[in-house]
């Protein structure tokens, strides 16, 4: 468990919602579901109008804000013919309680159990999809409920490796081995993909070299040039929607 310091260091949850899909003529449906810890927490539907779906993503996001703030991608997933479930981990939006590690696993089991709900959805075209924290989270869904394919934007290697580029001065036995996704993608029974960005400030791209050597075939690593850690989507969010549209057509042809 993380502690309270740490905490404060990763998570930066905002309550206030600015944006809906319908701002940008989104169809949506908004749901609430309950944790197996008993907590509530928000999600956005959004099927794609195009038929049939080329597949049903469940989308975590990263560590700031909330769904509200991440329409464009959900956007481009969804002109690309992808149904999106986006969810807020606990403590953001309108989900209830306060953001833990352990809660954010709790919480993407609940969305996953609520996409699977949705009318049409067929288990086994649910693709996941991380970004940065949420790349963490997903991993580790991956790891108990394996999907059709894990695709991860901008995702790091631990939180202590992470602490290690911004936090040097804190030594490193002191922070905890958070969200260790470095050993936990040795273990994936999905295909994956793997995007980053080479000037990612946030996230060097060397976190994502690493993990993509651990990782077991099948994946693929796409890396987008000039390019920071929040500039990826806002920047290149038609390679990126491209590089993930592509690799789903090749899953459909193995």
């Amino acid at each position: 468990m993380l502690n309270r310091l740490l905490e404060a260091l990763l998570y930066f949850p905002s309550r206030v919602i600015l944006t809906t899909p319908a701002d940008v003529d989104l169809v949506y449906t908004d749901l609430r579901f309950v944790t197996e810890d008993g907590v509530t927490v928000n999600g956005w539907w959004l099927p794609t109008p195009i038929a049939p779906s080329r597949g049903h993503i469940l989308f975590a996001h990263g560590n700031g804000a909330n769904i509200g703030d991440w329409i464009l991608p959900a956007a481009l997933l969804v002109a690309a013919g992808f149904d999106v479930m986006l969810f807020d981990y606990r403590g953001y939006g309108h989900s209830e309680g306060r953001p833990t590690e352990k809660g954010t696993y709790f919480d993407a089991r609940a969305a996953r159990t609520a996409l699977l709900e949705q009318d049409e959805v067929d288990p086994d075209r649910v693709l996941y999809l991380g970004e940065s924290l949420g790349g963490a989270v997903m991993i580790e869904l991956a790891t108990a409920y394996p999907p059709a394919g894990l695709i991860l934007t901008s995702t790091f290697t631990s939180v202590r490796d992470v602490a290690k580029v911004h936090f040097g001065f804190i030594p490193t036995r002191l922070v905890p081995d958070a969200y260790p996704s470095l050993r936990r993608i040795r273990t994936l029974r999905s295909p994956l993909l793997m995007v980053h960005g080479t000037l990612d400030e946030i996230v060097p791209v060397s976190h994502a070299h690493r993990l993509f050597a651990a990782a077991p075939e099948p994946k693929e690593l796409h890396i987008i040039e000039r390019v920071g850690h929040n500039s990826l989507i806002p920047e290149a969010g038609t390679e990126w929607v491209e590089t993930i549209s592509a690799w789903v057509t090749g899953l459909g042809d193995n």
